[in-house]
């Protein structure tokens, strides 16, 4: 096994376990993968993601054939496998596929979550319902691609949510938003009717964010101090 494959696959399940532990993963639903050039890593079918390890991890080619690893990778593995290959936000290196309650919730009801927090521009804007389709199939893994296209994120009709990224933490940070602007619609809905953010106000969201470098840390024009780090 070659160095690459391994850290990858350590960065796969340890993403699991954080997943696992922030009760978006729950047993053995879900699934996790990160790309490195043409191979991918991808949890295996069956594991308990709050306890994956490395050799819970599966690395495959791009077009399915298991390289490393004596498991079988995941059943969802052709959405994976779909979304590395449309390339659907310029850059995905990594998808991150959950069960999370309060996302798989409004997937039941809503075709599209609304933009009621300005965070929620971080996924591109109103998060699109995929229609339903059964899990592993060629149908669900198009639809959601089709869902996908200029988002970071995508819910699917009655089963979960799918989130993706330039790199591995980009896609858990996106799927741990993603749930938080579901549980934000939720509680929202209870007190009455949310008030949802007009094209307007998003892009003047937007141009604030590109003016501040929003998101990012910014060096304050101090002096590093003797003994600081810079």
């Amino acid at each position: 096994m070659s160095s690459q494959d391994l850290a990858l696959r350590e960065q796969v399940a340890a993403a699991s376990r954080r997943l696992a532990e922030a009760g978006l993963l729950v047993g053995t639903a879900g699934n996790v993968s990160a790309r490195a050039g043409d191979r991918v890593a991808v949890t295996a079918t069956g594991v308990v993601l709050g306890d994956c390890g490395p050799a819970d991890v599966t690395v495959v080619s791009l077009s399915g054939e298991v390289l490393e690893g004596e498991l079988l990778p995941t059943s969802e593995i052709d959405l994976h496998l779909g979304l590395y290959a449309a390339g659907t936000d310029g850059g995905t290196a990594a998808v991150v596929h959950t069960h999370a309650p309060y996302s798989t919730a409004v997937a039941c009801v809503l075709d599209e979550l609304p933009v009621l927090h300005y965070q929620q521009l971080a996924l591109g804007g109103a998060v699109r319902v995929a229609p339903y389709a059964t899990f592993g199939s060629p149908e669900l893994a198009a639809q959601v691609g089709a869902a996908l296209e200029g988002r970071q994120a995508a819910l699917m009709a009655n089963h979960g949510s799918v989130a993706v990224g330039s790199t591995l933490d980009q896609a858990v940070e996106h799927a741990l938003l993603l749930e938080w602007l579901a549980t934000l619609h939720h509680r929202a809905s209870a007190l009455g009717t949310p008030r949802v953010l007009t094209d307007d106000e998003q892009l003047a969201v937007i141009t604030a964010a590109i003016a501040r470098s929003y998101g990012t840390t910014q060096p304050s024009g101090q002096p590093v101090q003797p003994g600081e780090q810079p």
